[in-house]
């Protein structure tokens, strides 16, 4: 399930990109993330691609996908390879001169053998296994990553998740907004990207230190109406697939953004 969004940007912390050794995100004035056209719709439009593994007798369960693509993006964010003049740095940047893509298509068997033998890093969870990608053109997709399939992305929960351990970063799912599991995918990592891009270089590197601790949960709608006014990073969706244009469907909360 393909993916734009624009936030609200919380504050001002949000830097540049460019020679940033700790991969910092655009500055506020020039977000990737607004409704209104900028610049950046002008640029060349690149997206991530992420590939979860699903296979016909062991799906992973809902949760744990939603969890381990967030982490993903995280770790393709923080890589060195995405740094500096590492070998996807530059197309990294180009994805996020422009506005914000993320696609989230499904293996299994040969296919995911397929992609696992392309450049790449791949996260695994407790069920759910998924493979990121550097940045690739909107229109250029590799050919063993085009011919996967967007839709069937459907998960469950075999149990509901615990309640969150708010003590590390929550990514808080609206409960207003109905998303495939792919959706939900996409736009958990827009909100983990979110909180990467505002948290202070400390915090930056205490998070990766740790391997990027989060939980995705839903909140109650009283809990997700205070979470939508605390100016915690939060993602609009572009409405493109699935839902209504400027839909908010995460709020990124990190421990070091409280009360920011």
């Amino acid at each position: 399930m393909s993916s734009d969004e624009t936030t609200t940007p919380p504050s001002s912390r949000l830097r540049s990109n460019r020679g940033d050794p700790h991969g910092g995100g655009p500055r506020t004035e020039d977000s990737p993330f607004r409704h209104e056209a900028t610049t950046r719709d002008e640029a060349p439009q690149f997206v991530l691609p992420l590939v979860v593994r699903i296979e016909r007798n062991e799906p992973p369960a809902r949760t744990d996908a939603l969890e381990t693509a967030a982490r993903a993006v995280l770790v393709m964010l923080s890589d060195e390879r995405s740094l500096g003049d590492g070998d996807w740095a530059q197309a990294v940047r180009d994805w996020q001169d422009a506005r914000i893509r993320k696609v989230v298509r499904r293996a299994r068997g040969a296919e995911w053998r397929r992609a696992e033998a392309l450049p790449g890093i791949t996260v695994t969870g407790k069920s759910a296994e998924v493979r990121v990608f550097p940045p690739v053109p909107l229109n250029g997709w590799p050919k063993d990553l085009a011919r996967l399939q967007v839709s069937g992305t459907d998960l469950d929960d075999p149990e509901p998740p615990a309640d969150a351990d708010t003590t590390a970063p929550v990514l808080w799912l609206s409960p207003d907004v109905d998303m495939s599991a792919g959706k939900a995918m996409a736009q958990a990592g827009h909100g983990a990207q979110l909180a990467w891009w505002e948290l202070p270089d400390e915090a930056r590197a205490a998070w990766r230190d740790a391997g990027f601790p989060l939980a995705v949960r839903t909140p109650n709608p009283t809990h997700w109406s205070q979470l939508t006014t605390s100016g915690l990073p939060l993602v609009r969706d572009a409405g493109f697939t699935e839902i209504a244009p400027g839909s908010c469907t995460v709020v990124a909360d990190h421990p070091a953004l409280r009360g920011a």
